[in-house]
């Protein structure tokens, strides 16, 4: 054990946040009232330096991504990302804060787990492959449950980072695992690769396999995700026409769209991060889409012209306000040609549809978990469906939303499907906990980031601070009086800062960010 003198305690005010460089890294040195609490000084997802980031009510939040970390336990309780911080004791001697820093490093920290025992025989079957179920395996294993627990996933590889699939598509399986198959194996979780669930009994607690095996199960966590939406036009099954869900799907596209004429039809997150990660890379490059700009629908017409803007440097040639008509061969049923709704056509060689997802439910439809119109599954703020013991979460599902109450919203983000996993994993062990998580979301372009917090739909006006064209700017989405989302880009940590009000359940107003974006972040408790 080494004792580092950190600063005077003149050097920090309450709520302050202060890099403390030792041998390993860096440690986060936090006051808070008259205590002081250090720990790891980085973000345990992408390694992000928290001290850039928003400390509210005890928690630090990165400023990258927007996970959140207890300052006092070091306990991660926000996503994304599975490991907590370190923790360090803290001492004061002659007006001096000193840390005492053990000789096992500053890192990352995983929360003390169990392993399953005989005697426990009951079975938990999480369906689906992605974080929702691996946050949910390991929030019960952490809260002591000692039963068997079983992760039954589609794909033939381990569950993996799939934000990463559009924006390092030559990335490899092994590079992009949650966890490796030693981590499952000591801590006693099963994953069931390559196999998928075609239905659910509810009634006998079973679910059958596709190769007709049948799971019993004592309660069931479902989070099927999305499945790639098909364009009904004629030519959507020629070869080299494809949508990106795997790894599989992103090497294939990476390696085939070298030098190739590439058109990308979508143009939101998917589709631009795949334009973004290719440009540079191939002979040409198309986007096509029915609006006007890219993001449009999220971002909004103004934002979204300044990323036009930064992908037509890099030589994307966009087709907006036009749809696909037809996917055209000539020969040997390989794509040749991209037909537009304007009879424009585009030489293609590879077509990536980034034309959204629909809910991976289908095998639901004839149980009795109640479905919506959409095909969403309906669950309570418990993460529970209408079926006792039957939990759900991530992309399939409709919840409530704190933010926006009396209403049951659908996100898509790899943030809230941890966050999805961690509440059912506590409901499942009989540990009541509701979801209160603040939606956060990012993507990367040209070694550029936009972060979004909030809930957006129906927004009716932007307010944008900053300069577009450089870009550097934080837009805040308002309805009526209130903000209801802020995005940024080069405005850190103005995001996370947002983030961090609307968890204490507060709300920025209209009126104050007409002259200044930060005249709000006074209200932060520390």
């Amino acid at each position: 054990m080494t004792e580092i003198e950190a600063c005077s305690v003149d050097d920090i005010q309450d709520g302050g946040m202060k890099d403390v460089e030792v041998e390993d890294g860096k440690i986060l040195l936090v006051q808070r009232g008259q205590e002081y609490f250090a720990v790891g000084g980085k973000c345990t997802h992408y390694g992000a330096p928290l001290v850039n980031g928003s400390m509210s009510n005890g928690v630090v939040r990165c400023p990258w991504h927007g996970a959140c970390f207890n300052v006092q336990t070091g306990d991660i309780e926000d996503f994304p990302g599975l490991d907590s911080l370190p923790t360090f004791d803290v001492s004061v001697k002659n007006g001096k804060i000193y840390i005492h820093v053990p000789t096992s490093g500053v890192g990352k920290r995983l929360k003390n787990m169990c392993g399953s025992v005989p005697e426990n025989r009951k079975t938990f079957v999480l369906v689906g492959g992605g974080p929702a179920s691996v946050v949910c395996a390991e929030t019960l294993r952490q809260e002591g449950f000692t039963g068997r627990i079983i992760i039954v996933s589609k794909e033939s590889v381990l569950p993996y980072d799939r934000p990463k699939l559009s924006k390092a598509m030559d990335a490899k399986p092994e590079s992009l695992a949650l966890r490796n198959a030693e981590f499952y194996k000591k801590y006693d979780i099963e994953i069931r690769q390559g196999h998928e669930v075609v239905s659910v009994d509810t009634k006998a607690k079973l679910v059958r396999m596709y190769d007709g095996k049948k799971m019993s199960y004592d309660s069931l966590f479902i989070a099927t995700g999305g499945k790639p939406r098909v364009l009904p036009i004629p030519g959507s099954g020629l070869k080299n026409v494809c949508s990106l869900r795997t790894p599989a799907d992103a090497n294939f596209i990476a390696e085939q769209a070298k030098g190739k004429d590439v058109v990308v039809v979508g143009s939101s997150f998917i589709g631009m991060e795949v334009a973004a990660f290719l440009a540079g890379k191939v002979h040409s490059l198309s986007v096509v889409d029915m609006i006007k700009v890219p993001f449009e629908l999220t971002l909004g017409e103004t934002v979204g012209r300044a990323f036009k803007t930064m992908h037509e440097e890099k030589g994307v040639k966009f087709y907006f306000e036009k749809g696909v008509k037809a996917l055209r061969s000539k020969e040997d049923d390989i794509l040749t040609e991209v037909v537009l709704s304007d009879g424009t056509v585009i030489s293609a060689d590879i077509c990536i549809l980034g034309v959204g997802v629909v809910p991976a439910t289908d095998f639901l439809k004839k149980s009795d978990i109640e479905l919506t119109k959409r095909g969403f599954v309906s669950v309570n703020e418990r993460l529970q469906t209408n079926i006792p013991d039957v939990y759900a979460g991530g992309d399939i599902v409709e919840f409530p939303l704190f933010t926006v109450p009396g209403s049951n919203v659908n996100i898509q983000h790899w943030q809230m499907a941890h966050q999805h996993g961690k509440i059912a994993g506590y409901n499942m062990n009989g540990i009541s906990r509701e979801i209160k998580s603040v939606p956060y979301f990012w993507t990367v372009m040209y070694g550029k980031s936009v972060r979004y917090t909030g809930y957006g739909p129906g927004y009716d006006d932007v307010i944008v601070h900053g300069d577009l064209d450089v870009p550097k700017f934080a837009a805040f989405y308002t309805k009526g009086d209130n903000v209801v989302a802020v995005a940024s880009l080069a405005f850190d940590p103005i995001v996370s800062q947002a983030a961090n009000l609307m968890l204490q359940g507060e709300v920025i107003q209209k009126s104050e960010i007409i002259s200044d974006p930060k005249t709000w972040v006074g209200r932060l408790k520390p």
